[in-house]
């Protein structure tokens, strides 16, 4: 399997087009026709990271932070870009998903709204568009024995696919009717005799980068010299994207309950705590890493508890005098934890290859009573 069929794996489960304009996401380093066997899994790109890599003897790594931010005038092999240096000589790709995988279904701030046990959580801020574009349904009038041909002619052509799953589409039996006149060439019947046939209604839906592709392909394997078919651009059903969660918790809690949760799910070993401990939660918010200046949204929302990776030493203070309760985790081990379902999520589309959770990968902070 090539990077490049890796990358589409991961577009269809993380679209890259949900990350922020400021990010840096997709195939950072490496050759995307060059064949892949192990696949590591981490949160940041370090020495000790990269080691372990050559050990496993990974060709590509799937990393959440981006391993380049900025364009780099050079690289060697030491210094800053050591790293990269080093990643170029041992031929290790190296993919990025940041804030894409921030922002999408069942990404890191849903992982962290189950959780708190939010439910119908809603983004915070920092909105992006829909991945993808517009989006079309095509709806075809088929003869029961063409169905299966038409069908799989259009889902290879790129329809059907919704979220995670492809082949999507529905039928109906049902009469279409027509009456050859001069000049038709009816693939059933013949000139000038009205026909009724059983067809099936086939639906399905498009990317609208893939809808000429589909109607062409359509087209080529339906029987019918003037086959039938609508095409409907659809309104976004998905709603806004974008970082951050929040929302009212399925059953309110104590803040202690709260924490035992967030230790046993994310492995944190200390917190930060700002405001009230002792409070009953009812509505809470989320954002991994530093979400710092989308507090103003929760305290307007007038949430009790914001869990997060890290804030500011004003942010904490306006929190505090807005009696929000905030948990900090630390930057990375608010988005650690989700490393294990994402792998489990694309070992199950990428068979062929071994998808490994680093090891090596760690908080850079060392939390200690003193």
């Amino acid at each position: 399997m090539k990077v490049e069929d890796i990358a589409a794996a991961i577009e269809r489960i993380v679209p890259l087009g949900l990350a922020q304009d400021w990010d840096n996401v997709g195939l950072l380093i490496g050759d995307p026709k060059r064949n892949v066997k192990n696949v590591l899994l981490t949160i940041d790109i370090t020495d000790a990271v990269v080691a372990e890599a050559k050990k496993l003897k990974t060709d590509l790594i799937i990393s959440y932070h981006p391993i380049i931010w900025d364009g780099l005038k050079k690289i060697t092999s030491d210094g800053p870009t050591g790293v990269v240096y080093d990643l170029i000589r041992a031929r290790i790709s190296v993919f990025s998903i940041h804030t894409a995988l921030d922002s999408s279904v069942g990404g890191v701030n849903d992982g962290l709204a189950e959780i708190l046990g939010i439910q119908d959580a809603a983004p915070l801020g920092d909105y992006v568009d829909a991945p993808g574009g517009d989006t079309y349904k095509l709806v075809v009038f088929v003869p029961i024995d063409s169905v299966s041909k038409v069908s799989n002619a259009v889902f290879a052509a790129g329809a059907g696919m919704l979220g995670n799953y492809s082949h999507c589409g529905f039928g109906a039996e049902g009469a279409g009717t027509f009456l050859p006149t001069e000049g038709a060439k009816p693939a059933i019947g013949s000139k000038g005799n009205f026909e009724k046939v059983a067809e099936v209604r086939f639906e399905t839906i498009v990317p609208a980068e893939r809808l000429d592709g589909v109607i062409a392909a359509m087209k080529k394997a339906h029987p019918y010299e003037m086959p039938a078919f609508d095409v409907l651009k659809l309104c976004n059903p998905q709603g806004k994207f974008g970082l951050g969660r929040i929302g009212k918790l399925a059953r309110p809690a104590r803040l202690q309950t709260l924490l035992e949760r967030v230790k046993k799910h994310t492995g944190a070993k200390a917190v930060g705590i700002v405001g009230k401990e002792k409070r009953l939660v009812k509505k809470a918010a989320v954002c991994a890493g530093s979400c710092g200046k989308i507090i103003d949204a929760v305290v307007a929302a007038k949430a009790d508890l914001y869990l997060t990776g890290e804030l500011k030493h004003h942010q904490a203070l306006a929190a505090q005098e807005a009696g929000l309760t905030c948990i900090c985790l630390g930057h990375t081990v608010s988005e650690r934890f989700i490393l294990k379902k994402f792998a489990k999520q694309l070992q199950k589309q990428l068979n062929s290859v071994t998808i490994k959770v680093s090891k090596k990968d760690a908080d850079p902070f060392r939390w200690k009573n003193v």
